[in-house]
């Protein structure tokens, strides 16, 4: 597969409000490429909306995002030519009904371009999926597996940044710290990686020196560092799936035109 260098990530100031109030706030910080940034936040907190604001498929409220020099939300088509999601609820969930093969099969139909021979086999190496039969039908995938193959569904479009959403969600400890190291390992091999969870314990023994965070994301400004550089220092969104949590399929429609508008 090839291994593009990663897009270079830096957000000032970001925040994403709507008529119910804030999503995330006062998001600041860099990503740069051959590294793994994460973000923190309960469910419902945000951490969706954040990740799809910052692959250019969600338009903030105010601050700025740059991507390997495209500014958001005004160059979004453009980053999202260069970034891929895996699994997220109500935006590319798996289908149960599918076997393994005929999600890779598709993915890379979407492409809308070539792909090289054997692309599929390498996103399913680079995913740690490598012996997995394909002729299985995903709602017979373990947990680990499906988050698994979401990201290797996600490597198909060979992006410059990859954004994960719910790294721990439904994983033992132990499961938690395996796709911490197939994250680690990516971000390693150049690209650039932005992922978010609830619980960062398991981070915390497999975090490399190229890994940042967890950031912890809020909903209301608190106090931090002045230097966007220093992921210890952002503020951002939501504290929790209570009666003010967020969903993403709440949030599509928030996007705004601007998210698809583009100045030549």
């Amino acid at each position: 597969m090839r291994r593009a260098t990663g897009a270079r990530v830096q957000a000032e100031g970001v925040t994403l409000a709507t008529r119910e109030g804030p999503v995330y706030t006062g998001i600041g910080f860099v990503a740069l490429p051959g590294t793994l940034t994460v973000f923190q936040a309960d469910s419902g907190g945000g951490r969706s909306a954040l990740l799809l604001t910052l692959t250019g498929r969600m338009r903030p409220s105010e601050g700025t995002v740059h991507v390997d020099g495209h500014v958001l939300p005004r160059r979004a088509r453009r980053v999202r030519r260069i970034s891929s999601l895996g699994l997220m609820d109500d935006v590319n969930a798996l289908d149960d009904r599918l076997r393994v093969h005929e999600h890779l099969s598709e993915g890379l139909l979407l492409r809308m371009r070539p792909a090289a021979r054997g692309l599929a086999d390498e996103a399913m190496e680079a995913a740690d999926l490598g012996d997995l039969d394909r002729r299985t039908l995903v709602k017979d995938l373990s947990m680990l597996e499906r988050r698994r193959l979401g990201v290797a569904l996600a490597l198909l479009a060979e992006p410059r940044l990859l954004a994960v959403d719910d790294v721990d969600g439904g994983l033992s400890g132990e499961h938690q710290a395996a796709m911490w190291l197939t994250l680690g390992r990516l971000s390693a091999e150049g690209l650039t990686v932005v992922a978010a969870c609830a619980d960062s314990a398991a981070l915390d023994g497999v975090a490399g020196q190229d890994t940042r965070g967890p950031i912890p994301i809020r909903r209301h400004s608190g106090h931090g560092s002045d230097d966007p550089a220093d992921g210890g220092g952002t503020t951002g969104a939501g504290d929790g799936a209570g009666p003010g949590a967020v969903r993403v399929d709440d949030l599509l429609g928030h996007r705004g035109d601007g998210a698809d508008r583009e100045q030549a």
